[in-house]
């Protein structure tokens, strides 16, 4: 049922943000009088599940749930319609407009994009405000990973700069050190004690390489007993503090104690107790499951910020803009050979994982605003066979006023579509190894 839900999510997301992709395609053509042959919801190989024409343009519904797409008369793109192509030059054809026009036109998708993003966020924004856990609330400081312990991090380590900038959301902690384009400097507060860490390009890529980066560092929490629920653990009242196990007197957290309560299981286990000012010792059984039968409170919460209509604009629009830079610090990553982050492309296995297993509006409206950014600015890239390649050639066209030529257009295509297939395969072998093999 889980992988249902995710399958459900993913093929919804991906018809939302190409529909409106292709959809802005659509519009500006529509603009500028240029004919539309085909708009379609889903594709349809083979056959489609309806359709109908209106006014020269055939609409349908296709079999095939990943998106959609329009089909622009006399435009040269995927379906390679060299017959089509071969005709004169119609006043309604795309190659019958001006460059600017034509620019316009192929960027539209990309920007329809952008702008589902912003709405997202904006109405994510007003609808369920910003929750988040503040930096300034991790009291106890945070856990690390072995990875974080590799880079120099304690378990009790609080986070005061990276590179220089005051970090208030704990979420992107993690972030900034993955996108870092070279050493960093942290402060970190480490026994009341502001102290400085040095953390190289090449520790921090090899984190990343071995995914070090997934539960790098998790708040710390103290042992609080919320309330009893069996008579073994009688002994312990709401409000006891459990500070340390056995030899250990002071200093130990949530995590801690549940380790030492899991390998105590089925014995009795010594405990260290703050009760208002008293500190008190306690020797109480623990059961096969490694439990003690008690509540714990969870002492860390989350901050909720709420917008207005008009606040959340700005806010939707600013979440957008760093959401964007983020994913571009990814993609320049990437492309460098000494990081190896190439190995981490994913293909549609490794986007349909990232739903949730239950169904929860506000995560999948998240999702899907970050993945069409993902589109937006893949596209956007000037690779022949995407719109950013198209654009490259109209842009030429206005600072030359030569307009390249159908063939150069044509061959440029078909290069694009290898690249293209290539990166397919690719992706999505890294995730038939990742999930079946490795």
């Amino acid at each position: 049922m889980d992988t249902l839900i995710k399958i459900l999510q993913f093929f919804l997301c991906f018809t939302v943000i190409v529909g409106l992709h292709e959809m802005g395609h659509y519009l500006m053509a529509r603009l500028f009088k240029i004919r539309v042959e085909k708009f379609y919801i889903f594709f349809d190989p083979w056959f489609s599940l309806f359709k109908f024409n209106y006014k020269g343009t055939e609409y349908g519904l296709g079999w095939l749930p990943l998106g959609g797409y329009v089909k622009i008369g006399g435009m040269i793109d995927e379906s390679m319609d060299k017959e089509q192509l071969a005709q004169p030059v119609q006043p309604d054809d795309f190659r019958a407009k001006p460059a600017w026009q034509r620019f316009l036109v192929m960027i539209a998708g990309v920007v329809m994009n952008l702008l589902t993003a912003i709405v997202i966020y904006c109405a994510v924004c007003y609808t369920w405000g910003e929750s988040y856990f503040s930096n300034e609330d991790a009291h106890w400081g945070y856990n690390f990973n072995e990875a974080g312990h590799q880079l120099g991090f304690r378990d009790g380590d609080k986070f005061l700069t990276i590179g220089g900038e005051t970090i208030d959301n704990y979420a992107v902690i993690a972030n900034k050190l993955l996108l870092v384009d070279g050493d960093v400097e942290v402060v970190v507060e480490r026994d009341a004690t502001p102290t400085t860490l040095h953390l190289n390009f090449e520790q921090l890529i090899e984190m990343r390489r071995a995914k070090g980066y997934e539960n790098l560092l998790t708040p710390r929490a103290p042992f609080i007993i919320d309330s009893v629920a069996v008579a073994s653990a009688a002994a312990l009242q709401a409000g006891d503090q459990v500070i340390g196990v056995g030899e250990t007197t002071t200093g130990l957290d949530q995590a801690a104690i549940y380790r030492a309560l899991k390998a105590a299981a089925g014995r009795e286990i010594l405990l260290h107790v703050v009760r208002g000012a008293d500190s008190l010792q306690f020797n109480l059984p623990v059961s096969e499951e490694g439990k003690l039968g008690v509540m714990i409170r969870n002492p860390l919460e989350l901050r909720t910020r709420q917008y207005t209509l008009l606040e959340s604009i700005p806010a939707g629009i600013e979440r957008a803009g760093k959401t964007i830079a983020s994913y571009w610090e990814q993609l320049k990553l990437i492309v460098k050979p000494q990081t190896k982050m190439y190995e981490e492309l994913g293909g549609f296995i490794a986007i349909g994982s990232i739903f949730a297993p239950e169904w929860n509006w506000l995560d999948f409206w998240l999702k899907t605003a970050f993945l069409s950014i993902i589109l937006a600015v893949m596209n956007i890239l000037p690779i022949p066979g995407l719109d950013g390649g198209h654009a490259i050639f109209t842009c030429w066209e206005m600072l030359t006023g030569r307009k390249v030529s159908d063939r150069i257009l044509e061959i440029a295509q078909y290069i694009g579509l290898a690249i293209l297939l290539v990166l397919l395969l690719y992706a999505n072998g890294n995730d038939i190894y990742r999930f079946f093999i490795k």
